[in-house]
């Protein structure tokens, strides 16, 4: 989430981890001109940042002259989680939510997207959930209003400001009124699939928040009580 400043920012390092993150979401090798057109940049600094990062080794060139994640990136990934301990304290807490025969699902919040670090339907092994879905808009997730509701209204209104808002067609005073009652309730619940009448309920990890764990499927009204108690200790443990 973006936050005001206490510096000038540098707008260098600003581009060059948009780029990174272009990078890291394409599921295909994406071309130079074709990556500044997604991001809006000039094409002559995109490719200087793509060699850049080619040389440190967190991106690579395929054969094709296309880009794609490089090892660095992945040892990146691999180090954050690791000192984080996110997922080493997180993976037994999510294994034991199980029992109540739902999705779960953990995940953060980056700036107007949730990446999930475990999604796991009922059946899937925690290993198989573990990373297996990319960016998703925050505002049609449970764990992204929840995560949205730790900022305050200008924040959110900057981050939408002028834009389309997944979810919330007429704009965002509809939008800030739904996270407004996602902090006089202290959990989001989040309709994500009205055909199937599926509901995410999601809660905040720690203070201030850095993550969010919810349950998604069926959930009749009467039993959000008892999922968001659940919700509540799991993430208590995991932010411990």
């Amino acid at each position: 989430m973006l936050s005001k400043p206490n510096a000038q920012p540098n707008q260098s390092l600003i581009d060059g981890i948009a780029t990174l993150q272009a990078l890291a979401v394409s599921p295909e090798p994406v071309g130079n001109r074709e990556l500044a057109r997604q991001l809006g940049f000039n094409p002559t600094r995109v490719n200087r940042l793509l060699k850049t990062l080619s040389y440190l080794g967190i991106a690579r060139q395929t054969a094709n002259r296309k880009y794609t994640a490089g090892p660095g990136m992945h040892v990146l990934a691999a180090q954050s989680l690791h000192a984080s301990r996110i997922m080493q304290d997180a993976l037994p807490v999510l294994e034991e939510l199980r029992r109540f025969g739902l999705t779960i699902a953990l995940g953060v919040l980056w700036r107007d997207s949730v990446s999930y670090l475990f999604h796991a339907p009922p059946g899937m092994s925690t290993t198989q959930g573990i990373g297996r879905i990319g960016l998703l808009p925050a505002t049609s997730s449970g764990i992204g209003m929840a995560l949205l509701a730790q900022h305050d209204d200008a924040l959110i209104a900057d981050l939408f400001a002028g834009r389309e808002i997944p979810g919330f067609p007429n704009g965002l005073d509809d939008l800030l009124k739904a996270i407004g009652a996602v902090r006089d309730e202290g959990y989001a619940r989040v309709l994500v699939n009205a055909a199937e009448d599926r509901h995410t309920v999601a809660v905040p990890v720690s203070h201030p928040s850095f993550a969010a764990v919810g349950m998604s499927g069926w959930i009749p009204e009467q039993n959000t009580g008892a999922i968001v108690e659940a919700l509540k200790a799991a993430a208590a443990r995991i932010g411990d």
